[in-house]
Formats: structure tokens, C-alpha cells, sequence
């Protein structure tokens, strides 16, 4: 047993040792130059420093989303995130895009930045919710003191939704691990959503409790008259006719 056990190491260590990219559940051997890139190194680099990833390594899943992000600050309207955490992707998009260039666009970031409400637990095992129990709005806020053109909301989604004055949105990220606020943002920004604009939903290809969501969000797809496109990141994007 231990012979075989040791075999497959091995195995796994020649198969990999040429790869591009091994982590966050990926492994390629296709290019993947945008690791080289100094902004996105400076950006991602900032964004981990939040301590939103626990530790794990995202490149790709960051890539993407500064990606979706420079995509919509060439388009009109604003920008939202629901489901921020301790701020690491918004920290990295912003660097990415050099957002305090854009006096005309704001950053609304939307979370209850103390987890899912105490009283619904119940409610967030069943989806798979992480239960953070620190209160981290203070360092969200110190993180994007220096840009005031992003605007903090504290509370609970959907009821903080209309805090979000714009009436044209740009990019809208999506990371609540719970699909019930999920798609409640989701039907609140479509209408906002200007053409060519792009939704990152961050679990959509998660397999086990997660079906829910994708599940939730491919009917969502169905009904507004466009298709998701899943990503091996565990993403899945959803562009704006």
C-alpha cells in the first residue's frame, strides 16, 4: 500500500512539474503569462495581504475578475461587488484597473463584514455559508480609506440593494456562498447593467452544496435570455446583451 501510495507521488510529481499553473483546483499546461505581468503580481500581492483567502493561492480566479473589471471601467455606469469578505478582490481589481483614475465611476462593496446573520445559521450550513464570526468592517474600511470614490455598505443583502444609488452598472461580482441573496442581487443590477457589462459568479462551478447555486443561476440565465459560462475556476461569467 505504501508502495503504491508513493508511486502515485511520484507519478503526480512528473505529471505536474511542467505545468503552468497548479493550484485552486487547476492544473494546465496551456499559457499563462499573465502570472509575469508586474501590475497583476502588485495587484494580486495587495489583494492577498487583506487576508481574504485564508491562506490559498486564487491567481486565476483574481486574473479573471481584474479582467471582467478593466473590461467594464471602459464602459458606463458603476461598479458592485456583494460578498466582499475582508475586501482582497476588490483590493487587487482596483490596483488593477487604477480605479482613483475614474472620478466618474464609484465602487459600491456590499457585505455584512461579520458573516451570515447570527439568527440565520442554520439557514447558511445548509448552503454551505462560512460562519465568520469576527467583525471585520473596520479593516475593510481602513483597506479603502485612501480611494473615495468606493463606497462601503454595511448589512445584509437584499436589504441594503438600494443603498446602491447608480443607475448604470459596469461589473457586478457575486461571492455570498448562498443563492437565495445571490440571485436577489442579481434581478435588483440586471436592468443596471449596461451592455457588454460582465457578472462573475465565484461558485457557480462548485460541485456539492454549491449545485444550488448554479442551479439557481441557470434558471436565472433561462429566464433573462442568455447562457453562463462556466469557467474552470469554479466561476462562471454572464455578460450583458
Amino acid at each position: 500500500m505504501l508502495n503504491n501510495l508513493k508511486k502515485i507521488a511520484s507519478n503526480y510529481f512528473v505529471f505536474t512539474k511542467n505545468a503552468t499553473y497548479k493550484d485552486d483546483g487547476i492544473i494546465t499546461f496551456h499559457n499563462a503569462d499573465f502570472f509575469k505581468y508586474l501590475l497583476f503580481q502588485e495587484s494580486y500581492r495587495l489583494g492577498k495581504e487583506t487576508g481574504s483567502w485564508g491562506g490559498y493561492d486564487l491567481e486565476w480566479r483574481v486574473y479573471i475578475a481584474c479582467w471582467a473589471d478593466l473590461k467594464g471601467s471602459h464602459l458606463s455606469g458603476d461598479l458592485v461587488e456583494c460578498g466582499v469578505n475582508r475586501g482582497g478582490l476588490s483590493r487587487a481589481v482596483i490596483n488593477y484597473i487604477k480605479f482613483e483614475r475614474f472620478n466618474d465611476k464609484k465602487f459600491y462593496l456590499l457585505d455584512t463584514y461579520s458573516g451570515f446573520p447570527q439568527e440565520k445559521r442554520t439557514v447558511a450550513a445548509r448552503a454551505n455559508l462560512y460562519d465568520y464570526d469576527d467583525d471585520y468592517y473596520s479593516e475593510v474600511c481602513n483597506t479603502f480609506k485612501n480611494f473615495s470614490n468606493v463606497v462601503i455598505v454595511k448589512g445584509e443583502i437584499p436589504y441594503t440593494l438600494q443603498e446602491v444609488k447608480s443607475e448604470s452598472i459596469c461589473y457586478l461580482s457575486i461571492d455570498m456562498n448562498c443563492y437565495q441573496p445571490e440571485i436577489a442581487a442579481a434581478e435588483y443590477f440586471w436592468d443596471k447593467l449596461v451592455s457588454g457589462a460582465v457578472i462573475i459568479l465565484d461558485d457557480y462551478g462548485y460541485s456539492d452544496d454549491y449545485i444550488l447555486q448554479k442551479n439557481a443561476f441557470d434558471e436565472f440565465a433561462q429566464r433573462k435570455g442568455v447562457q453562463v459560462l462556466s469557467l474552470p475556476t469554479g466561476q462562471g461569467l454572464i455578460f450583458k446583451p
